[in-house]
């Protein structure tokens, strides 16, 4: 069980329910020297699925999952600090699952944004408990990771895209919204903050967010830690999820299997 320690208050998640986002201030202060030790251990030694987004030469974005049983940093922050706590508190849940890591560098230079997106559509874990930690270790003197407020509620999931060069990822689309640009729809809040090491983003896996290239004069490196409530189940998708974890075995309806995909928090 896990065993860090951070009062989640009240505030913080009505916040999360009702924005679908939430940032809290500190909470991995203690955890930024391992986490950029995993990190640095990732990029030296990425796994088959680590690749940079950025093919024109204009800076580069490394981008790596499901690397957290091999990097014992990851695998230390995952079971100790209060992640799985927080997770739970926020998500209004008895237990939190941890589902899988996301190792996220852009480098100075980076022109290429995150397009919009929301993580659901990729997954085969679907449920209204859920929630990704997006913790950066170097400041974020500019906001970057941006957030549509409320669209965890929204009845159509964003067309989910590739990030190299933002095709369909299912190669359908009818059933699907089309990627959105809040900037210019005046419907959409889009929350954003300025951050510390050691600060969280936490949002629900049907939030739509995006991030900014990284135009400042030093790097921009992120650990994303995504978590799973007591709903959770696993669904079918049109094609190859991401991550894919081949060879799974579960049937839709079916909660994640602990051996692969622990309960590190039970309330």
């Amino acid at each position: 069980m896990a065993s860090g320690q951070y009062q989640t208050d009240a505030k913080t998640i009505s916040d999360y329910q009702r924005d679908g986002a939430v940032c809290i201030r500190g909470a991995f202060k203690d955890w930024v020297d391992p986490i950029a030790a995993g990190i640095e251990r990732n990029m030296r030694n990425k796994s088959p699925t680590g690749s940079d987004i950025v093919q024109d030469g204009k800076g580069s974005f490394f981008d790596d999952y499901c690397n957290w049983e091999r990097i014992p940093e990851f695998a230390k922050v995952v079971r100790e600090s209060p992640a799985a706590s927080i997770a739970a508190a926020v998500m209004q849940s008895r237990t939190a699952q941890f589902f899988h890591d996301h190792v996220l560098v852009k480098e100075p230079g980076t022109q290429k944004a995150t397009p919009w997106h929301q993580d659901i559509p990729y997954y085969f874990a679907d449920g209204r408990q859920t929630v990704s930690f997006w913790i950066p270790i170097d400041p974020v003197n500019e906001a970057t990771l941006r957030i549509v407020a409320g669209s965890h509620k929204w009845d159509k999931m964003i067309l989910p895209v590739r990030w190299l060069d933002e095709s369909s990822f299912y190669g359908i689309e009818e059933s699907y919204r089309p990627v959105p640009d809040p900037d210019t729809d005046p419907e959409m809040t889009v929350l954003e903050w300025e951050m510390q090491p050691g600060d969280a983003v936490l949002f629900d896996f049907r939030t739509a967010h995006g991030a900014r290239g990284n135009m400042a004069p030093s790097r921009r490196r992120v650990l994303s830690l995504r978590w799973v409530g007591d709903d959770a189940r696993y669904v079918d998708r049109p094609g190859r999820t991401s991550p894919p974890y081949p060879g799974h075995d579960m049937k839709p309806g079916q909660r994640l299997r602990e051996d692969w995909f622990p309960v590190v928090f039970r309330r």
